[in-house]
């Protein structure tokens, strides 16, 4: 079982880029955060339509969860910051970053 889930809340930059945005995800980086120690599986979700709330139209579209098993969470997250400031992991105008993406750190409960 995971020690750390990593919740990632995000969409395309435009909705006629959605294909591009979920080609760029699945393909490019998906795998190269997958790359990262500690990082053991990423699955992606999609917002359903007729999701409860009183609305989603301000919610996200899509969600990743990273799965995170070491006792030094801390490093996997500063080497993920690493990599995306020195291009190890691509980035690309297909996320939308205005708003920035929601992410989220799930801890394991004792």
């Amino acid at each position: 079982m995971p020690k750390a889930l990593l919740l990632v809340q995000s969409q395309a930059s435009d909705p006629d880029r959605e294909d591009e945005y979920h080609k760029w995800y699945d393909e490019t980086h998906l795998p190269q955060v997958c790359e990262i120690p500690g990082i053991t599986g990423a699955r992606r979700y999609s917002l359903a339509s007729g999701s409860i709330t009183s609305d989603d139209s301000s919610l996200p579209a899509h969600l990743a969860i990273y799965e995170i098993d070491t006792d030094d969470v801390e490093s996997v997250l500063g080497e993920l910051v690493a990599r995306a400031g020195d291009g190890r992991i691509e980035m690309s105008d297909v996320l939308q970053l205005d708003p920035t993406p929601n992410i989220l750190l799930y801890m394991e409960r004792d």
